[in-house]
């Protein structure tokens, strides 16, 4: 059994790797991209993990390299009292990133809003070549909703061999901007099945009919 998982591990790892390494092909041939979107996550100081250093160092990749000429950070204070996508931006902004190429946006708090909320926000920057930069886990499990409600975004998963990122913790940030006074957790609000439907998709989908009914009155 041990031996069966670990090769399913293995297996599931190159998976993903081809998928990262084909999609950031086609990325070389596309670009530039008028922006990015990059999924927040929760930001603790020192505990943040390093899921968030990937994603703005991949993010700094594509920018440096010309993939792209502006980013977009996106999330809410969910899990932290630190608004993911200003505590993002002000790390980028501290690596080099010009602060003006930069957006927040302020109000997902799912990976499916992370992306809808930001193809809004795109579309009314006026971005209308638009990439989703994330992990390739997320990327690929984002596959679907994204053809169906945003299907001009193309994917630029992490590419693991190419990212390169500096040894240590991530900059010390001044996080006066993106603290949330009286935060309560998504934890305490929303009870599990109404977390993993946020995940899946069901708060754009209300949003949707909503506006569709709107727009029939």
């Amino acid at each position: 059994i041990h031996i069966l998982l670990a090769l399913a591990l293995v297996l599931t790892h190159c998976s993903f790797s081809r998928y990262a390494e084909k999609s950031y092909a086609r990325a070389i041939k596309e670009k530039p991209f008028d922006v990015i979107i990059v999924p927040g996550v929760p930001y603790e100081k020192e505990k943040t993990t390093s899921v968030m250093k990937m994603r703005i160092w991949w993010a700094k990749h594509l920018y440096d390299s010309g993939f792209t000429r502006n980013i977009i950070f996106s999330g809410s204070a969910v899990y932290s009292p630190f608004v993911e996508s200003i505590a993002m931006k002000v790390i980028a902004d501290s690596l080099g990133i010009p602060a003006e190429h930069v957006f927040s946006e302020t109000k997902a708090e799912h990976s499916t809003e992370n992306i809808y909320y930001s193809w809004k926000m795109a579309k009314q920057l006026g971005f209308t070549k638009i990439a989703l930069a994330t992990d390739p886990f997320q990327s690929r499990m984002l596959r679907s909703f994204i053809r169906k409600y945003c299907p001009d975004v193309k994917e630029i998963p992490i590419v693991f061999d190419v990212l390169e990122m500096e040894d240590g913790p991530m900059p010390s940030i001044d996080t006066t901007t993106a603290f949330v006074p009286g935060f309560v957790s998504i934890t305490e609000r929303e009870g599990f099945w109404k977390r993993l439907n946020g995940t899946m998709g069901k708060r754009i989908k209300d949003e949707i009919k909503e506006e569709d009914s709107e727009a029939q009155k």
